[in-house]
C-alpha cells in the first residue's frame, strides 16, 4: 500500500508541475569535480525527476547543473521540450569518464543520444565545458561515480 501510495504521489506532482510550468528546485544536490573546477549539481535519479529535468527553469547559475542517474547504463536521449535555457549535455560512463557531450537548443524535440551506453547525463549551461577547456575524454569525480 506504501508503495502505491508512493507512486500516486510522484505521478500527481509530476503532472501538479507540468500543469502549472513551474521548475523543480528542490532535487538532492551533490558536488562533482571537473579537474580543478566544483560543480554544484541537482540530482534528478527518479524517473518523474528525469521527465521534468530542467523544463521551466529561466536561468541557472555559472557552475551549477543537474545530473540525471539511470538505473542501468543504456543509450541516452535528451531533447529540450519547455526548456528555455540553452544547455549542453555530457554522457558519462559508470567511471565518471565523458563519452560525449551535445550543445542543445532550447524549445525543440530534436534527439541528442549518447555515443555509447551511459548511466550518467549532467546538463550544464550551454558553454560552460568549452569554456573551462573541459572534453570528451575527460573524468569527472564526485560520490556518484565511486570517488571523491
Amino acid at each position: 500500500m506504501k508503495k502505491i501510495l508512493s507512486i500516486f504521489f510522484a505521478c500527481a506532482f509530476t503532472s501538479a508541475v507540468l500543469a502549472q510550468g513551474s521548475p523543480q528546485l528542490d532535487l538532492p544536490r551533490t558536488k562533482i569535480s571537473a579537474g580543478m573546477y566544483l560543480i554544484d549539481t541537482q540530482v534528478a535519479a527518479t524517473p518523474e525527476q528525469r521527465e521534468i529535468g530542467l523544463m521551466f527553469r529561466q536561468k541557472m547559475p555559472q557552475g551549477e547543473g543537474m545530473l540525471f542517474v539511470f538505473e542501468r547504463p543504456g543509450e541516452q536521449c535528451f531533447w529540450m521540450k519547455n526548456t528555455v535555457l540553452p544547455l549542453t549535455a555530457a554522457f558519462v560512463a559508470d567511471d565518471g569518464t565523458i563519452v560525449n557531450m551535445e550543445d542543445m537548443k532550447p524549445q525543440t524535440t530534436n534527439s541528442h543520444c549518447s555515443a555509447k551506453e551511459v548511466r550518467f547525463v549532467l546538463e550544464m549551461n550551454q558553454g560552460w565545458f568549452q569554456k573551462k577547456g573541459l572534453k570528451a575524454g575527460i573524468k569527472l569525480g564526485g560520490e556518484a561515480f565511486g570517488s571523491q
